[in-house]
């Protein structure tokens, strides 16, 4: 018998060692790219699921021979990474939730936690689990999840400093204060009733125009199939490797499932005291469980390659590689926030925000001679952009010293533009990317170009390493954007006074939409992409951030505080057209703000 449980023994220790060693070269593929680790995926979920199977049938035995709970919940948790990783490569809802309910499962059954052992690397592998739980509970939206592991993940922390004085867990202390900031800053948090930022076919499909929509028909229509996503900014609020600006916009250009999907219990059984599953191939969790919490009639979400401090010669390189790989009659979603010049970083948070309305005289004689540099006809030379022109300003991706390898020019883009793309650009530098318009090598880009600065009725919420980027914030929570602006107290409004205000943005949109889609004069490069609900709510979005922000501020401080886009949308949809103004102002009233607009008709 002591023979035939060595042999057990050896046996699973050799699985676990296989099974380790493909999910190391699966876990270094990068995450983007469509065919990327797919085969590998599919060998490293087999040998997992062999060597689950493995411990079930010989459990017993593997007990006796020293087996520890710790060690399931590794195995387990290997799976979890496994299926969140391929979420983060192909955006698929159903890979999220598969990863959250492994996660759930070592949580629920204490898998870590049941081990009463003083070993430093068992604590390092529960650090580990806690932290990843964390970030797929953030995406997943699951903020009593994530406030229930916030405080196992402080009281650990706690733990091990007492008991293991020797080492220094400094970085799981900042690891606790990063959670805890980026709690504090997203409204999922701050606000109970605030709704989805992923696109609700109850809240986002308007019934006065989805016949509009679904009749309108493009000369060209393409199919958004791709984003990047990058946000780079000095003291930003982070969590992991996702901050605040790219988890909210990864939201917005998702689905968000249309009932009940999400159970607050996993259903349970046990064998010998120990909770274990024999369903589907996992051999941990019902497969049933993950089929209900996963919405079929939904369309899949577009692919999302999401940039964590990149390098320019990184992004440039996930760039080329998914225009490369980009099917036809489809688009590229590009999504850059970061700042300009590195000499921008050191300005106050109020100058450089914007804050109160004066302005010193050098500051604004730069901004306007920057948008006289891109517009003006002296810029171009025989009725062609100069060579200069697209190597002026920059985004900023690096540390101080590094010089123009930290910098992203608007020619550096120019290259790209031979497919269809979807320009979003977040910065106090993004007037520079007015070049790309007219300088295309194939498709006309569509460019949403933020304002050089934000505004505020409070200064001290202009700071963006506390609220994120108020543009990025516009496009993709708009009510709580305008609230954030205004000085208005979400968090301690009437969920009915809430209510209506999204109701009159929710009928304002529907009005926008009509119009775009019945416009004669929109340009094909806006309308190649309105049948894409992601899109067209970007779209939409932005005549709403233009227009509060155009009546916010006075007329000649416009062009530091008021968005861009190129090419024109309709005059129809205008911040000064009264079906614009009209419902700005109508929000304005009932939120008991409109003193701080300037209206038109008012």
């Amino acid at each position: 018998m002591a023979e035939e449980g060595d042999v057990v023994s050896k046996t699973f220790r050799a699985l676990v060692e296989r099974a380790d060693r493909k999910f190391a070269r699966v876990r270094d593929f990068p995450s983007y790219g469509r065919a990327q680790g797919q085969h590998y995926f599919q060998k490293v979920f087999k040998a997992y699921m062999r060597l689950w199977k493995y411990q079930q049938e010989h459990r017993t035995e593997l007990v006796k021979a020293g087996l520890n709970r710790w060690e399931i919940g590794e195995i387990a948790g290997r799976i979890g990474q496994l299926y969140f990783g391929q979420y983060t490569r192909t955006s698929e809802a159903r890979f999220l939730v598969e990863s959250y309910v492994f996660y759930e499962a070592i949580l629920k059954r204490r898998y870590f936690e049941g081990c009463k052992v003083k070993d430093l690397g068992v604590r390092f592998k529960e650090l580990r689990f806690y932290a990843r739980f964390l970030l797929v509970s953030l995406i997943l939206n699951r903020t009593q999840t994530v406030k229930v592991v916030v405080e196992k993940l402080k009281a650990l922390v706690d733990d091990c400093n007492a008991n293991f004085r020797e080492t220094n867990f400094k970085e799981w202390k900042l690891v606790v204060q990063e959670i805890v900031r980026f709690m504090n800053a997203d409204t999922t948090f701050t606000i109970a009733s605030a709704r989805p930022f992923r696109y609700s076919a109850i809240f986002d499909c308007h019934p006065n125009s989805v016949q509009d929509v679904a009749r309108f028909h493009a000369k060209k229509v393409l199919k958004f199939r791709d984003s990047i996503l990058m946000s780079y900014h000095r003291n930003e609020v982070k969590f992991a490797e996702l901050t605040l600006d790219a988890y909210r916009m990864l939201q917005c250009l998702e689905w968000e499932s249309s009932g009940s999907f999400y159970p607050k219990h996993l259903a349970e059984t046990k064998e010998n005291g120990i909770v274990v599953d024999y369903s589907g191939t996992s051999g941990l969790i019902d497969m049933k469980l993950v089929a209900g919490m996963t919405d079929p009639t939904l369309p899949p979400n577009p692919r999302k390659a999401i940039l964590y401090r990149p390098s320019v010669t990184h992004l440039i390189a996930v760039m080329a590689t998914i225009c490369e790989e980009l099917p036809p009659e489809s688009v590229i979603l590009v999504y850059l926030s970061a700042s300009g010049k590195p000499s921008h970083i050191n300005a106050s948070p109020v100058e450089s925000s914007g804050g109160p309305k004066r302005t010193t005289k050098n500051k604004l004689t730069s901004h306007n001679s920057l948008e006289q540099n891109f517009s003006s006809p002296e810029s171009h030379i025989n009725g062609k952009k100069g060579s200069s022109d697209y190597y002026d300003d920059y985004l900023w991706l690096g540390s101080k010293g590094n010089g123009g390898s930290s910098n992203l020019y608007p020619g550096d883009i120019i290259p790209f533009t031979r497919r269809p793309l979807f320009l979003v650009i977040d910065s106090d530098s993004s007037h520079a990317f007015k070049v790309l318009h007219g300088a295309e090598r194939g498709e006309k880009a569509a460019l949403l170009l933020s304002p050089f600065r934000p505004m505020f009725k409070d200064p001290f919420s202009a700071d963006i390493t506390q609220n994120g980027s108020q543009f990025t914030f516009f496009l993709t929570a708009p009510l709580q954007a305008f609230c954030q602006m205004t000085g208005f107290a979400l968090s301690d409004s009437d969920i009915e006074v809430l209510n209506n205000a999204e109701n009159i943005l929710s009928t304002a949109f529907s009005k926008w939409e009509v119009i775009l889609c019945k416009s004669p004069s929109l340009d094909l490069v806006w309308a190649q992409v309105l049948s894409d609900p992601f899109l067209r709510r970007l779209i939409i979005r932005f005549i709403f951030c233009r227009a509060v922000l155009s009546a916010f501020c006075s007329s000649e401080e416009s062009e530091q505080y008021v968005p861009v886009c190129l090419p024109q949308l309709p005059n129809s949809l205008s911040p000064k057209a009264e079906v614009v103004q009209s419902s700005v102002s109508q929000l304005a009233n009932h939120l008991n703000v409109a003193d701080g607009f300037h209206f038109d008709n008012t």
